[in-house]
């Protein structure tokens, strides 16, 4: 049996962390926390990065121990058994599909900034089209979509470079605007900080999906738990930098009712050129981002038909494009349903709770699996600890409702696994998923989306210097 090259340095697996995470989120995001603390926002985003970097651990940890294809899903399955580890996958496909979903609202969003009373057959019209393009390229272009992605980085990074750069001139030469913004800092007191905390901790949601197998790693005892510290470290201080920019230059009451809070701040430093640069940035970080993220999380059901916990037909793979074009459809038309009938805050808290549970089963999972197995990098054991203390107060801090929609929709797998986990015929599925496996492999460990590449680029231009 071949042995993988051990090829992927601190370096490299940093990236794969700011890859994965950075995207569209910030556009998204940034205005979040204003409703439920005003400009003290900016400590929810401190708090919500340290938790996701104590939870982002728990996952190294398991990944080293298990380094195979699945994720949360693999481990919850080999640490408590089949049902488990169905239920963290099926869990794992609502929280992805949530996700996708926000993003065709939140390009209508960017749009209507610029049409501000866009009727609502103009709105479905657009996500239908924004949805059906994605699912189109994500079956018949891959390879293509992936050569685009250097420029769509630099067409999505750039906004935010000079949005950052006439962001801090500004506030430099307008002092005033800066502390008028920021007082009072704690108008709204605490009692918004849980809420908060949920609606944020989305964007720093996906290193879940870059636990690389160790075998890949060099010194991965080592390199793993600090390329995710300090990745997660550089993600911190970027989204703190951005949304301290945001909240300087625009008063949080405003930010409280914006859906394109990075375009509004664009307006207030540089006029309707910052509003327009901007705006086409998130349009491009936006679409960019879907892309990745279509086909990762199409890879879910496609992972557990090969288990024979899905049918068979989500692990078909596409004779002539290679790829799991029938998972793509199914996931393409429910997002799209719900980005027409959702709002992007509904669509984020269904994200965030589902997601949850599966992090929560992940911290769980790390001690029957270092009990069985061991090895792995070692973790101390308060840190899984913790990470289980994080899960439960942040999906206490849902309302109820949601943590009922959210429980039910996750139940309703339990009689799809009833139904399909005593059928032994659909484990020939395992051969299929096997054969396939180089077709997903690149996609699955090198996420090219935002950061990832462009940082890629500047190393190797320093190592030629």
């Amino acid at each position: 049996m071949a042995v993988l090259k051990k090829s992927l340095s601190f370096f490299d697996v940093m990236n794969l962390v700011i890859g994965a995470i950075v995207g569209a989120d910030i556009y998204i995001a940034a205005a979040f926390g204003a409703g439920f603390l005003g400009p003290a926002s900016i400590l929810a985003w401190v708090i919500a990065g340290l938790m996701a970097i104590i939870i982002a651990l728990c996952f190294a940890e398991c990944s080293s121990i298990i380094p195979r294809v699945g994720g949360p899903y693999a481990y919850a399955k080999e640490a408590f058994g089949d049902f488990i580890g169905f239920l963290v996958g099926w869990a794992l496909i609502i929280a992805e599909w949530s996700a996708i979903a926000v993003f065709p609202l939140a390009f209508v969003a960017y749009l209507s900034y610029f049409y501000p009373n866009m009727p609502l057959f103009l709105q479905v019209t657009i996500k239908v089209l924004f949805v059906l393009s994605l699912t189109v390229i994500n079956i018949v272009g891959v390879k293509q979509a992936g050569k685009a992605n250097d420029i769509l980085t630099i067409l999505k990074l750039a906004p935010l470079l000079v949005f950052t750069v006439a962001g801090i001139v500004f506030l430099a030469m307008n002092p005033a605007v800066l502390v008028s913004n920021f007082t009072p800092f704690l108008p709204l007191g605490l009692g918004g900080l849980g809420s908060a905390l949920v609606l944020i901790f989305w964007a720093y949601i996906g290193f879940e999906l870059v636990t690389v197998p160790s075998d890949e790693i060099i010194d991965p005892k080592k390199t793993i738990p600090l390329a995710i510290s300090f990745g997660m470290v550089i993600i911190m201080v970027f989204y703190l930098i951005t949304n301290f920019l945001v909240v300087g230059t625009i008063p949080w009451q405003m930010l409280s009712h914006s859906t394109a809070p990075l375009a509004l701040a664009g307006f207030a430093i540089m006029g309707v050129l910052g509003a327009l640069l901007l705006s086409v940035g998130a349009l491009f970080s936006i679409s960019g981002s879907d892309e990745a993220g279509v086909l990762t999380a199409a890879r879910i059901p496609y992972a557990m038909a090969g288990d024979a916990l899905l049918p068979h037909a989500f692990a078909k793979i596409h004779p002539k494009y290679g790829t799991p074009y029938v998972s793509l459809i199914v996931q393409s038309s429910i997002t799209l349903i719900a980005a027409i009938f959702g709002t992007i805050d509904q669509l984020i808290i269904l994200s965030v709770f589902a997601i949850l549970f599966c992090y929560l089963v992940t911290c769980l999972a790390v001690f029957p699996l270092k009990k069985r197995i061991g090895g792995g990098i070692k973790l101390p054991r308060f840190v899984p600890v913790l990470g289980i203390i994080v899960c439960i107060y942040m999906i206490t801090q849902t309302q109820i409702n949601q943590i009922i929609i959210g429980v039910i929709l996750i139940l309703v797998g339990v009689p799809v696994y009833l139904r399909y986990s005593p059928d032994k015929e659909l484990t020939r599925v395992r051969k299929e998923i096997i054969h396939q496996e180089g077709l997903f492999a690149r996609r699955l460990r090198y996420p090219e989306v935002f950061l990832a590449r462009f940082l890629r680029r500047i190393r190797q231009l320093i190592r030629r210097i």
